[in-house]
């Protein structure tokens, strides 16, 4: 069983930063394909990025955070981190993190992830 632990999240003022971590416990995580996802109160689901697994530790990310908040992991310690800087009251919301078993041609859909964590919420005041 699969199960992924979220952390990090708080309150901020606009211009800060966060980094949001995700524990991944009962298999190795090095051959999972790592996301992150948030969402906002009466909003659905948007991706914020991604990074592929340890053999193709490629990076995505949403148009709405490049530049500002950076996807990496460590699977030495089974984490994927979400490094956010230049935080926005728009970036108010819960940051999900999921892991996919398969090769991903879209690391942007929801639907491709097998695994979901519980969610850590972000809230960055103005």
């Amino acid at each position: 069983q699969v199960q992924l632990v979220e952390s990090g999240g708080g309150l901020v003022q606009a211009g800060g930063s966060l980094r949001l971590s995700c524990v991944v416990s009962g298999r190795t995580s090095s051959t999972y394909n790592m996301g992150w996802f948030r969402q906002a109160p009466g909003k659905g689901r948007e991706f914020v990025g991604a990074i592929g697994w340890s053999g193709d530790p490629r990076t995505y990310y949403a148009d709405f955070v490049k530049g500002r908040f950076t996807v990496s992991r460590n699977d030495a310690n089974s984490m994927v981190s979400l490094h956010m800087n230049s935080l926005k009251p728009e970036d108010t919301a819960t940051y999900v993190c999921a892991g996919a078993r398969s090769y991903l041609r879209n690391f942007a859909s929801a639907r491709n992830y097998d695994y979901w964590g519980q969610g850590t919420q972000v809230t960055v005041s103005s």
